[in-house]
Formats: structure tokens, C-alpha cells, sequence
């Protein structure tokens, strides 16, 4: 797809991840570099094990990034828990802010992370602790003036916190704040298959919209990929023909709801099936303008 078509689109599509393709010692920037070449236009950094990025390194991916004019998101290290223990909670505060502080520096506008585990607090109480540490978390960057938005991320286990409806939340209460609505997640979260229709991925989406207004609902960012799942939700991610979600259904509804924002693959193959989903996407926008015609 040419830069011009997906300027057009209310979505840019990427991975999660420098893409498979890219070619050995390419780092970040060659990872930018190769989601131009695939036709993509978003790329989210996945320092998901530890934030050891040096300023020059920074400089190289933000330099990249506009040269190629791919949007750019970080996603943070695994081990944070907004309800941990203190001692615990202290060193993932340092995580995700270190997270925050480099992405800002390498031209991401969003920061992911899980935002962890019930443990053995009731629901209510393991999120009003979470708000709490996010709220934090949000005056300590913006008193040292780094604009980067933190986005909580939906889960895919019963035992995280991470529904839907606590991500709409926490943004509703805190500055800067804004859902990463992962859609495979949330079919799996229950683990009975359900959360797969056209009129359920219809249905969040209002509710987003209702609950955060344009800003929900026009600067989403979205992973997406098949999963597999238990009853106890998720196991694993899987290939887009490899699994039951109805993606062709999710792209419909994000056309026909006029959503926009950004959606990264997080399936094995990634950079092929993040193509898939544009084209995907794409068919579904079209016809939803000539419905609209």
C-alpha cells in the first residue's frame, strides 16, 4: 500500500515487534525501516524484558521514524503490577516510567503495559490500588514534562486485572490515560468462545465511545492476533488461519462504528498477518463508504 493510501485510512497498521523480515543487525531503526518497505505505517517497540535503550540509540529510531513516517508506541516491561506488594510496586513504578521516559525520546506517543494481577484482592480493591499507582505515575510524568500516553492494557486471564470496562475506567479518572484494547484477549478472557461477533466487537466500541467520547474512540490503538485459550482464558497466540476469531467481523465493526487510531499484529507470522488485516480493513472501509453513499 502506498504512503498516500494509508494516510487515507482512519487506522495505521504495524506489529508488535520489528518484524520478522528485518533484515540481522537492523535494530529498531531497520525494523522502521522494513514496516515502510511491508506497506505498514506502525511500529510498537517491544521492550517487554528491560528498557536498555541509550539516547543515541533513541535518536537513531526517532529519526527513522520520521524519515519513514511510521508511528511509534513502546510497549514496557512484562513484570509490572499496579496492585503488587510495595517493594514490588516500587520497582515496576521505575519500569514503566523508564518505559515512558525512552519511548518519549524515541518518538512514541503511547507507552503499553500489562497492568497486572488481582492476587488475592477482591477486583474493586485491586483496582482502586491500580488507580492509585497510575495516577502516580501520570503526575510524575508530567511534572517532568513528557508527553506520552499510558495505555493500560486488556487481558486475557479472569485472574488480571485488565477488563474492558477497568481500562475505560482508569481513563476516565486519570489524565492521559487511554485503553490498549486487545480484542483477542478479551475473547479469551472468559474462555467459553465468546466475545467473537460482529454485534460484541460493535458493542465495546459504543461503549468506549460512550464512556470516552472521540478521544476513545478516534485514537485507539489496538493489538489484535488469533489466540488460543482454556477456560481460564488465555494460552498462547496464534496465526490469524489458525484460530476462530472472526476477524473479517472485527474489521466490519471497526469501519461501520468510524473508529480510528492504530492496530499492531501480535500473531507468530506478525508482519504477514498485519498485512492481512489492512487489506482486511481496508475491504471493510470501502464498503462501508459505499454503504454510506
Amino acid at each position: 500500500m502506498s504512503k498516500a493510501a494509508h494516510l487515507a485510512l482512519p487506522f495505521r497498521f504495524g506489529t508488535v515487534g520489528t518484524p520478522i523480515s528485518t533484515p540481522k543487525n537492523g535494530g529498531s531503526a531497520g525494523g522502521i525501516q522494513r514496516i515502510r518497505e511491508l506497506g505498514l505505517s506502525a511500529l510498537e517497540l517491544a521492550w517487554v524484558q528491560s528498557v536498555r535503550v541509550s539516547d543515541e540509540a533513541c535518536a537513531r529510531i526517532r529519526a527513522a521514524a520520521e524519515q519513514y513516517d511510521v508511528a511509534l508506541s513502546v510497549h514496557a516491561p512484562y513484570y509490572i503490577n499496579l496492585n503488587a506488594t510495595p517493594e514490588m510496586w516500587a520497582a515496576g513504578r521505575e519500569r514503566l516510567l523508564a518505559a515512558a521516559r525512552a519511548g518519549a525520546k524515541a518518538g512514541a506517543t503511547d507507552v503499553v503495559f500489562h497492568p497486572g494481577a488481582y492476587m488475592k484482592s477482591k477486583p474493586e480493591a485491586a483496582y482502586r490500588t491500580a488507580l492509585e499507582r497510575l495516577s502516580e505515575v501520570a503526575d510524575a510524568l508530567r511534572k517532568e514534562k513528557i508527553n506520552i500516553t499510558l495505555r493500560p492494557e486488556t487481558m486475557g486471564k479472569s485472574a488480571m486485572l485488565g477488563t474492558l470496562e477497568e481500562t475505560i475506567n482508569w481513563s476516565r479518572e486519570v489524565e492521559n490515560v487511554l485503553p490498549c484494547v486487545d480484542f483477542a484477549h478479551l475473547h479469551a478472557r472468559a474462555g467459553d468462545g465468546s466475545f467473537n461477533s460482529y454485534d460484541e466487537f460493535v458493542a465495546a466500541l459504543r461503549l468506549i465511545a460512550s464512556a470516552l467520547g472521540e478521544r476513545g474512540l478516534k485514537q485507539m490503538h489496538i493489538h489484535f492476533s488469533g489466540i488460543a485459550y482454556t477456560a481460564k482464558g488465555e494460552t498462547h497466540h496464534l496465526n490469524l488461519a489458525e484460530a476462530d476469531i472472526q476477524y473479517k467481523a472485527f474489521f466490519k465493526a471497526l469501519a461501520d462504528v468510524g473508529a480510528a487510531g492504530r492496530v499492531l499484529c501480535e500473531t507468530p507470522n506478525l508482519e504477514e498477518d498485519a498485512v492481512l488485516m489492512q487489506t482486511t480493513y481496508l475491504r471493510a472501509f470501502q464498503a462501508a463508504g459505499r454503504r454510506a453513499a
